[in-house]
Formats: C-alpha cells, sequence, structure tokens
C-alpha cells in the first residue's frame, strides 16, 4: 500500500510540472510569425532559458513542418541592418537567450505545408551534447 501511495504522489508532481519544460532547456513565450499562403519563410521567437549549471552550445534546429531551420542575428553594419547565421549559440548556466525581432531570432524556410494562427510548429533543438530538445511552437500574427 505504502508503495502505491509513493507511485501516486510520483505522478502527481510529475504531472504539476509547467508546460513545455524540458529538464535543461526551456523556450518560453515561444511563437512563429503567421505568413500568407504561399510564402516561403518565417521567424520565430522567445526565450531560450537553460535550467543547468552548465552550458549548453546548441548546434542545430530542425522542424518536420520546414525544410530548413537556422539561427540568426540582426546586426547594424555601417547604419544598415543586416541578418547574419549564428551556427553556434552558447546558453550560459542558468541564463536565458531573448529572441526577438531585431536580434537573435529563428529562420523557418521552405514550409512543408501552409501554417496559419493557432497552429502549431514542431521544432528541435540540438545540443552538442547529443541531447535534443523538441517543442511545439504556437503560429502567432503580432
Amino acid at each position: 500500500m505504502r508503495r502505491c501511495f509513493f507511485i501516486l504522489v510520483s505522478i502527481l508532481l510529475a504531472a504539476c510540472s509547467p508546460p513545455g519544460v524540458n529538464s535543461s532547456l526551456e523556450f518560453e513565450e515561444a511563437w512563429v510569425r503567421a505568413t500568407p499562403p504561399g510564402a516561403m519563410m518565417t521567424a520565430g521567437f522567445g526565450r531560450l532559458i537553460n535550467h543547468t549549471d552548465a552550458s549548453l552550445e546548441i548546434t542545430a534546429y530542425t522542424s518536420p513542418d520546414y525544410g530548413d531551420v537556422s539561427l540568426h542575428q540582426t546586426v547594424i553594419e555601417n547604419g544598415v541592418s543586416r541578418m547574419r547565421e549564428v551556427p553556434e549559440l552558447s546558453i550560459p548556466p542558468g541564463s536565458e537567450i531573448e529572441l526577438a525581432p531585431g536580434g537573435y531570432h529563428l529562420m523557418l524556410m521552405v514550409p512543408t505545408q501552409a501554417s496559419g494562427p493557432h497552429e502549431r510548429v514542431v521544432l528541435h533543438i540540438d545540443e552538442a551534447g547529443g541531447r535534443r530538445f523538441s517543442f511545439e511552437i504556437p503560429v502567432e500574427r503580432h
């Protein structure tokens, strides 16, 4: 009987975990910009939060909903705004990186199907140590 009680308590505690939280990486307030039909690219935003006591080295982004996903950063060069691809992103322990218009952002290109508001995009984020984090991100108009 005591064993059943502990199993039940463990299940209930697990069910109380906040949605979208992986044990090491969270993508909080994440969203993908809705696009008109026929658009070949869009952008994704939110906050990547490292819940560990070690740096997370993010090396790749993929999605079954897009043929190509990459991280970019908007920079100003000689007064002109330009996007530069960021091949790797290091998130220090206990820190967060904001992905927002005009800064870091995900570029999602070559959609496999149209997606509009109230739909969700699956995103996989790979870490150098071989871990993969998966998120379902809402499509929104902002």
